[in-house]
């Protein structure tokens, strides 16, 4: 298998004027307090603005408690809030739980961004194994009510944020990506009234589904899952919206480089020592998914040539075909997108489409204050392997030394260890062109 440098720069990725809006507006807030002399009081300032936003959470009036919210934001967008976070993080997190349970679309959506935030701050351990365990639940029942779109995709990113730092278990991070999978597919029943889901929460699913599928061992979960999720994901390619199809070719180039439909196809082909019919229906499923093969090849060829005219949304057209390129590539030859991207003086690179679309999806959500977490934030300098030139001293002893080694040591048992996964996934890609849409499974036995 081969990698290959693309000068298609971070395909699907977010558009970079937001790390400089973010910059001129953290420059504004610390303009308004240059009558303050000595770091110390500066600092205090800063607390104190954030301690009247908390504040702000217990007024009565929603836009009240939306403007502290976008304030809250703000400041951990612009700077890693440590301190601020050790004295109000239980105050912090259960008034924006509250805000979830009662407050309007605009407050829920606000309200989710602040505990991932939140979530991303503390890093691993106790506090982030407790904000996944109090906010699955609202956070689950709050995007099962109302249609507001970009309600349920602040929900759902929410969800795959806290799952991502606060889930050891791989039945917890199932557990999100089975909540997130039911608002598009949901569980048929008497008393169940399904409603046909918008293109913008179909993209926040696959998207925040593909996020967390990153950190999974593809070789435990189901083959009903994956031929499930395979199939789906083959529907929407051809739906009219470019962001559910780049979300959907996002999903399966991971699929395929997990090697997950060869091990499904293997499993339907394997030996079988049960009844004839079982024996039939093996072979049914095994000619199922070579069918789905040749399909997604070819919806996905057709997609990297597309002349336009299919889906409104034109600026995305060139995102779309790059994006099918390199899929295109990685299923007939094997080749993974090689990236890089500038972090102040620093690069950050991915060579494997797991690692792509953590950084997609994280870029996406941090938005502006992304180029601070990344040259701040260890947690996320641990995910992505990423050492800055000039490190920030301030602060920088926040994960415990066997948080580190639980997120470097490739022997480490917890599934969660994130950069372990990735290298496991490299690992194999020496041995086999997993992901390889040629593997021909069953030719040579045949």
């Amino acid at each position: 298998m081969g990698k290959r440098k693309t000068q298609r720069k971070n395909t699907a990725m977010l558009d970079s004027d937001d790390d400089s809006s973010s910059m001129s507006s953290s420059s504004t807030m610390r303009s308004d307090r240059l009558s303050v002399s000595g770091t110390e009081e500066v600092e205090v300032n800063k607390d104190s603005l954030l301690d009247e936003a908390v504040d702000a959470l217990y007024e009565k009036r929603g836009s009240t408690r939306e403007k502290a919210l976008a304030s809250i934001i703000e400041a951990f967008n612009s700077n890693l809030q440590h301190q601020f976070v050790e004295k109000k993080f239980a105050t912090l997190l259960h008034q924006c739980l509250n805000s979830i349970k009662k407050g309007s679309s605009k407050e829920i959506s606000l309200a989710s961004h602040v505990i991932g935030l939140l979530a991303l701050t503390v890093g691993p351990g106790d506090n982030a194994r407790e904000i996944l365990e109090e906010s699955v639940t609202p956070i689950s029942q709050a995007s099962k009510s109302g249609s507001e779109s970009s309600k349920i995709a602040s929900l759902l990113e929410c969800l795959a944020i806290i799952t991502f730092v606060g889930g050891i278990d791989p039945e917890e991070t199932e557990k999100s990506m089975q909540i997130m999978w039911q608002l598009v597919h949901p569980k048929l029943g008497s008393n169940v009234v399904t409603v046909k889901p918008s293109a913008v929460v179909i993209t926040a699913v696959v998207s925040a589904w593909s996020f967390l599928l990153t950190t999974m061992d593809g070789w435990r979960l189901s083959p009903k899952l994956w031929q499930e999720s395979i199939a789906y994901l083959s529907t929407l390619l051809d739906k009219d919206d470019r962001s559910v199809r780049i979300a959907a070719g996002e999903a399966l180039a991971v699929i395929f480089e997990m090697g997950s439909l060869e091990k499904f196809a293997g499993e339907a082909k394997g030996p079988n020592n049960g009844s004839i019919s079982e024996g039939n229906k093996s072979k049914e499923v095994f000619s199922h998914i070579q069918g789905l093969r040749g399909k997604i090849l070819n919806q996905v060829r057709d997609l990297s040539v597309e002349a336009g005219g299919k889906g409104s949304a034109k600026k995305d057209l060139n995102n779309q075909r790059n994006l099918f390129k390199d899929v295109l590539e990685f299923l007939e030859d094997g080749c993974c997108p090689e990236t890089s991207l500038k972090i102040g003086g620093d690069s950050l690179q991915t060579s494997a489409w797991s690692q792509l679309i953590q950084l997609n999806f994280l870029r996406h959500f941090l938005g502006g204050g992304f180029t601070k977490h990344m040259q701040e934030n260890e947690f996320l300098q641990d995910v992505f392997g990423f050492t800055p030139k000039r490190r920030n001293l301030l602060g920088s002893e926040h994960i415990s030394n066997s948080q580190k080694r639980m997120y470097k040591s490739p022997n480490s048992v917890i599934s969660k260890a994130r950069t372990q996964i990735l290298n496991k996934q490299r690992m194999q890609s020496k041995d086999r062109n997993f992901g390889h849409f040629a593997v021909n499974v069953g030719e040579d036995d045949s």
